[in-house]
Parts: C-alpha cells; structure tokens; sequence
C-alpha cells in the first residue's frame, strides 16, 4: 500500500493512505478518544459556515499573508491550546472546528494534475486498520459501509464549505476592509509589562464604517454581514483565552510575549 504523493502534509497528518476496498477490505475504524492530535495546536482552520458557532467559544482572526484564511484560537501562543485537558482530553462543551472533527480522514489530490480527490487516512493515528472491534470501512461487497459513506459526505460538504470561505474571503480582500492585527493585554499585576500578540488579520472596523449603504445591504442580503460580525464580537474573547492561558500557567514572561497567532 504506498502512501499518496505528499509534499507538504496538511496540519495534523503526519501520513496519507488512499482508503480502498481491496487494500482495506476487513479494515475497521475505532472510536478517536483521544485529543492529542490538536493538543499542541493553538489555531485551527475554521470555515464562514462556522463562524457563529465558534466565535462563542473562540476568537476567530485571518492568517497573515497574501491568501489570509480564517482560524480559531484555542490558545494565543505557539504549541499552547487552552482546551485540551492533560489526559488529551476535550473536557467542556466547545464546539470542535469541522477540520478537526473530520480527522484522521480526508479529501485529497493524489495526483498532479487531476482534480479528482480520494477518501484518504492517516495511518499513524492507529485506530484504523485490522481489529476486532469498530466500524467496518466495507462490506462483504467491497461497497463503502453506511460509516465511509458518511465519512465521505462529511469530507466532501467540509470541501464544499472551503470553496464558500475562499469566496468569502476573496470579497473581504476585494472590499479592502482587512488590516493587520495588533492587541496588547495587560495583567493587574503587571500594569507596565504588556502581552502583544501581533502577525494576524482582522476587519478593519473605521473601514467598515465608511462602505457605502448599498454595500453594506449587498452583505447584509448575501449573509457576509453577519459573518463579519461575528469575526468580530469573537475578538473580545481574546482576553478570556488570555486568561485561560494564566490559569493553566501557559502565559511567557512579558519579554517573550510578543508572538504571532497565525
């Protein structure tokens, strides 16, 4: 079985396998109970259908660069992620950003070239492959269970939703409503000694005042006013991720503070 051509691995696949009836015929996949996978993870792509649900539990910011893209803070630091638990486990009621959930299966090219896309795994994660217990990958058959179907309809709608996202954010680009993002949160008792988080995206909220009225009613009738909004009532939980750092005692010394967060 050799492993789909990868030359840059999306975050969190450290392997691809393009799953197949011949291969994997009596192929099982077990329950993914652990968390691990994302606990080192402080941003995690998230897609506009998203966008309110998890701005109540995360702020949501855009990738620095030429091609931003939306993410999810768990943490404000690099390799911090507030919500993972030292058992790896999730241990509230958060709602898990499609990108995770859909792991360790994907939609993927497997070749250059060829637009079509292939229902793959990572294998390193250990819970799918040749068990007693589980959900059969195929029947007696060879035809995609009940289970990879639905596998598979995830993937494909989480694509389908990408292709909404860049659209999206092809238009915030268009509106040249973006700016670079700067906020420096300070503790009670440290008054002098800033925290800066810089290195990431947001709307520009002066530039948003000054869009013409028919603009803004285009936005509101296609639904991007909404998500705009939304990115931006989830920046003042900046501070409560901050805070969630603090008591975990994950937060660096001010001098180190200054971080990106894409």
């Amino acid at each position: 079985m050799a492993s789909a051509p990868q030359p840059q691995l999306p975050l969190f696949y450290k392997d691809l396998l393009p799953l197949n009836s011949k291969d994997h015929a009596d192929w099982k996949a077990g329950m993914l109970e652990s968390a691990a996978y994302i606990a080192a993870t402080h941003a995690i792509p998230v897609t506009s259908d998203e966008f309110v649900d998890a701005q109540r539990h995360f702020p949501i910011v855009f990738t620095a660069g030429a091609n931003p893209l939306p993410i999810a803070l768990f943490g404000l630091n690099e390799g911090v992620n507030t919500f993972v638990g030292d058992d790896m486990k999730i241990n509230e009621a958060i709602y898990l950003p499609a990108y995770a959930r859909r792991y360790p299966f994907i939609l993927a090219k497997l070749q250059q070239g060829n637009d079509d896309m292939s229902l793959c795994f990572d294998p390193s994660i250990g819970i799918i492959g040749k068990r007693d217990d589980g959900q059969a990958l195929f029947d007696a058959a060879g035809q995609p269970t009940e289970y990879t179907a639905g596998v598979l309809e995830f993937c494909r709608r989480f694509e389908e939703a990408g292709l909404r996202t860049k659209q999206f954010m092809d238009e915030l680009i268009k509106l040249d409503i973006l700016m670079d993002g700067e906020i420096a949160i300070t503790r009670a008792d440290m008054p002098d000694k800033p925290f800066v988080y810089r290195g990431f995206r947001m709307v520009d909220e002066n530039k948003m005042r000054e869009l013409p009225a028919a603009t803004l009613e285009v936005l509101s009738k296609n639904g991007m006013l909404m998500l705009i909004y939304a990115h931006l009532f989830s920046l003042n939980l900046m501070r409560t991720i901050f805070e969630r750092q603090l008591a975990q005692g994950k937060v660096p010394v001010p001098a180190e503070a200054a971080a990106t967060l894409n």
